[in-house]
């Protein structure tokens, strides 16, 4: 398919913006985190591209971010970035 990281720069761009306006992560300043969004969609797309037959997706997580790459009726997939949200305050279950 010839998938690349730039053909989801709308995308990452939209999630920077929002990860800087509104996301508290003392772990990755934003500029870290676009690294880590480029990192991510590489490897969102190779498991895309190598998925087996009959499945859908192609999923790329970190701590803080997962990319989903699925397919649908057009060449380009569908890309889906979500905030994993976490609270250092959340109990642990016993």
């Amino acid at each position: 398919m010839g998938l690349s990281i730039e053909d989801f720069q709308h995308e990452i761009a939209a999630a920077v913006k929002s990860y800087d306006k509104f996301v508290v992560c003392v772990e990755k300043t934003p500029d870290e985190f676009l690294k880590s969004l480029q990192s991510l969609m590489g490897k969102a797309i190779t498991a895309f591209e190598n998925r087996a037959p009959g499945l859908r997706h192609g999923i790329a997580l970190d701590r803080q971010v997962t990319i989903m790459l699925s397919q649908n009726d057009d060449a380009r997939p569908l890309c889906g970035i979500y905030f994993n949200l976490h609270s250092p305050f959340r109990k642990k279950s016993g």
